[in-house]
């Protein structure tokens, strides 16, 4: 039979360790704000102010309009305008320019004359993401002049009636500026605060055997399940001080909203934190030392986390073999939940199915904890 007494007493013990132990104290709450902080000042997916280079051959109003359009949007930036076609090659070869533009010698007068011409753009492609971003700026840029363009003639021949067959009107939900900020901070919540719970967690037990305090806890009447709530019950309380730091940060330093249930949030970031505990005193109990616990945690929890929870890259985009894999990730799901209530206000209903894979992820966490515990203690 689990006794409280006993949990309370492994609780106090280890509680009064953290505290003595004032340098993993600062760490654990000194790295998720660091980390918020580098994350989300260095970390930006929005693509703006794209090095641009200009050859104009033309040099009319008409040719100056294209490339004050291009400029003028945002998503462009001008550092060079030249003559040499070699000169944006290099430029581009020295990743100083991403798009370079040729405008033809007849541009204006092609244009004037209603016939077709073109301009030549010459995109660095060895960064894909970027480049293919560029291209679509342009495109939809160069396509707004050419309207116009069509706009002005139909005026000029006295046709001032001009009826638009298809006239897109979109709604952009949550994030009307598209700032990717705001995407990326939920997220980044759920993997600082799995790797800080793993990271807490993994030294508690294999520390216990390397100071020979576990021969003392062998010899008392305490059970590993008692063992493993009394450990976890501090390190419970200090990752949601750091849930709140972490919180408050995103609210007041990059404005992020939240349109959410703050309790909500709070008791589903314990579900999750109860499973990355677990995880973390799993790794404690098969590890053999703490420079292995450390290493193992961080391997298995950021890695995983970052690359394999939609985080960063959408999990649509993977091979399917790597899709099935990421429902092994916990961070996954709790990276749904964070931005469906920080960003849609979305209630349990709408989150249900992930609710759920974060307490089956937490119960056999919790369990397989237990036994490798049970396991080390016989």
């Amino acid at each position: 039979m689990i006794r409280g007494s006993r949990i309370i007493a492994v609780a106090r013990k280890e509680a009064i360790h953290i505290l003595r132990d004032s340098r993993s104290l600062y760490l654990a709450l000194g790295i998720p704000a660091l980390l918020l902080v580098l994350f989300g000042y260095a970390l930006s997916l929005d693509v703006d102010n794209i090095p641009l280079a200009v050859r104009d051959l033309d040099r009319t109003p008409e040719s100056r309009e294209l490339i004050d359009r291009l400029t003028s949007s945002g998503y462009f930036r001008l550092v060079l305008y030249t003559q040499s076609y070699s000169e944006i090659v290099k430029a581009i070869d020295k990743r100083d320019v991403t798009l370079g533009i040729v405008i033809p010698k007849d541009f204006a007068d092609k244009l004037r004359k209603g016939g077709a011409t073109s301009v030549q753009a010459l995109v660095d492609g060895s960064d894909p993401t970027r480049g293919g971003i560029a291209i679509g700026y342009f495109e939809v840029i160069v396509g707004i002049f050419r309207e116009d363009l069509l706009v002005r003639e139909l005026q000029r021949q006295s046709i001032t009636k001009l009826e638009v067959p298809l006239e897109p009107r979109i709604r952009i939900l949550y994030n009307p500026e598209l700032r990717s900020r705001i995407n990326i901070i939920p997220g980044l919540i759920a993997i600082i605060m799995m790797v800080i719970a793993a990271l807490l967690t993994s030294l508690t037990v294999v520390r216990e055997w390397e100071t020979g305090t576990m021969e003392q806890l062998i010899s008392t009447p305490v059970k590993p399940q008692e063992l493993i709530l009394g450990k976890l019950v501090p390190y419970f309380a200090l990752g949601f001080i750091d849930l709140a730091v972490v919180y408050l940060m995103s609210q007041y330093v990059f404005d992020v909203p939240f349109r959410g249930n703050l309790l909500l949030m709070f008791l589903l970031s314990g579900l999750f934190l109860a499973g990355a505990l677990s995880l973390g005193l799993l790794v404690s109990a098969v590890a053999e030392t703490q420079l292995f616990a450390t290493q193992f945690a961080l391997l298995g929890t950021m890695l995983p986390s970052f690359l394999l929870s939609g985080f960063v890259f959408p999990i649509s985009n993977m091979p399917h073999a790597v899709q099935l894999f990421t429902y092994l990730v916990p961070a996954r799901y709790f990276v749904t939940i964070l931005r469906g209530i920080y960003l849609k206000g979305v209630g349990i209903e709408a989150l249900a199915f992930q609710v759920v894979m974060l307490a089956l992820f937490a119960f056999f966490a919790a369990l397989m904890a237990s036994r490798a515990i049970g396991k080390r203690l016989r």
